[in-house]
């Protein structure tokens, strides 16, 4: 086989470093090339660019911190220009990077949510203009999309901006899909359940602008997020890490083309995504199958 070579947004911590080992680790034969993206390389993060050479080094295998700002296109076309003088080609991009707050949505400005949507969504954007063109040259890759379960699953409240911001994410790559196909373009979509630990989700989850509003909703909704924390982590079985969302990033990357799935769901604690996801899906393939677009279902071969 011969290597992938793959780039990762977010990879200093959470999902993104998890997956950006897992994908090193994985098809030990072709020795991917794994691209872990990141801010401040030479700053806050780089005791991971140190820990992401160390791994690389003790494992014997091809794991590179890059500097990638997904916030500006010039530093996601440095990124990729870099990637691309090195090995003319992305086989596989990963869009893992994201930010979550917490709080009740009216405390958060339109300014922190324009910030939010930025980051988890328009991010994707510049990424993929930088990216897709070399895959539509070569009629060939896979973009991989780390979505939530709180799109379609149960939802608590406090996290609405959060929610909002990966349900628009969800919906470009569900759009991207059908776009890409006739590209020869695959498009997976991993969608994860809320996992409490293994990742810095909530540790370094954000805060409403607004304190005074904040206050205000204390004194009707007192502790809900920390009952909510305790219920999600309640929910989850014993045996419950991150790791089984990395683990399946790497599966479905090492399959072979035609045999990547669409969308797949890693939620042990079970919020119902995956099944109204079912029936979302379905109705979104009959509805293309109406219409005369149902090649759009697949990726050109």
């Amino acid at each position: 086989m011969s290597k992938k070579i793959i780039l990762i947004t977010g990879a200093s911590s959470g999902f993104g470093a998890l997956t950006a080992r897992a994908l090193a680790d994985a098809d030990k034969g072709a020795a991917n090339i794994v691209y872990a993206g990141m801010r401040d390389t030479g700053g806050r993060n780089a005791p991971q660019v140190k820990a992401a050479a160390d791994y690389s080094a003790a494992r014997g295998v091809d794991l590179r911190a890059i500097e990638l700002d997904v916030n500006f296109q010039d530093s996601v076309d440095a990124a990729v220009q870099r990637i691309l003088s090195e090995h003319g080609r992305i086989d596989i991009l990963v869009h893992n990077a994201g930010h979550m707050v917490v709080g009740p949505a009216e405390a958060f400005t339109p300014e922190q949510l324009a910030e939010l949507y930025d980051v988890n969504v328009l991010s994707t954007q510049r990424v993929n203009r930088a990216v897709l063109p070399g895959m539509r040259e070569r009629e060939a890759g896979l973009v991989v999309w780390v979505s939530s379960s709180s799109v379609k699953g149960g939802t608590p409240p406090y996290l609405a901006p959060y929610f909002a911001a990966k349900a628009g994410m969800d919906s470009l790559a569900v759009s991207y899909a059908a776009e890409l196909a006739r590209w020869g373009i695959e498009t997976s979509i991993v969608v994860p359940g809320a996992f409490t630990s293994g990742t810095n989700h909530f540790a370094h989850a954000g805060h409403p602008a607004d304190t005074a509003v904040e206050a205000a909703y204390e004194t009707k909704y007192a502790g809900l997020m920390d009952q909510v924390a305790a219920k999600l982590a309640a929910l989850e079985p014993a045996d419950a890490d991150a790791s089984m969302v990395s683990d399946e990033i790497a599966r479905i990357v090492a399959l072979p083309e035609g045999q990547r799935p669409y969308r797949v769901h890693i939620d042990p604690s079970n919020d119902g995504s995956a099944e109204v996801s079912a029936v979302a899906d379905r109705i979104h393939r009959e509805f293309l199958t109406r219409i005369d677009l149902a090649d759009l279902l697949t990726a050109a071969r």
